[in-house]
């Protein structure tokens, strides 16, 4: 019996994947809408737990993500250019592992054939988020900044459910 063939996002780089491809590399985690800081004198980026305005707490997901760039002008709409150029994508982001030539971890939805993984394994930004930057004063950002976007979740998050 032949051997099934190897997924999209094994064979294709960024460039060669169809729109719905890459559409379905957004694993819907909501760690790239939560606002960033970037330090003007290093061009550090620090994540925050304030969400977008668009942010959606309840699906992770963007609220109008057809017309997001007219209600966010500096929502950064991905292209592979762009996946290429920026530094602040989280290390667990699909884009980026792809980018990188690694492979989709066992929670992305494309590996598992369930969305639920991705907050299983502890990458989802789902009861993280303070609140929206409607609701937090921009001079309170610095204060709630931190670390776990740009970061791995544990164990779980790498090796899997059945690792101990």
């Amino acid at each position: 019996m032949a051997a099934a063939p190897a997924p999209f996002w094994r064979t294709k780089t960024l460039a060669q994947m169809t729109g719905p491809e890459w559409e379905s590399l957004c694993d819907g985690c909501g760690r790239c809408c939560l606002l960033k800081l970037q330090d003007e004198d290093t061009d550090r980026i620090a994540y925050t737990d304030v969400a977008c305005r668009l942010f959606d707490k309840d699906t992770c997901r963007c609220s109008n993500y057809a017309e997001r760039a007219l209600h966010v002008p500096d929502c950064v709409r991905l292209t592979p250019a762009i996946v290429e150029e920026i530094g602040w994508l989280p290390p667990t982001c699909a884009y980026r592992l792809v980018r990188d030539g690694e492979d989709l971890p066992w929670w992305h939805p494309l590996v598992s054939g369930r969305p639920e993984t991705v907050v299983e394994a502890g990458v989802s930004v789902r009861d993280k988020v303070y609140g929206s930057e409607t609701e937090v004063a921009f001079d309170e950002l610095e204060d709630r900044m931190v670390s776990w976007p740009a970061k791995w979740p544990g164990r779980r998050g790498r090796g899997g459910p059945s690792e101990p």
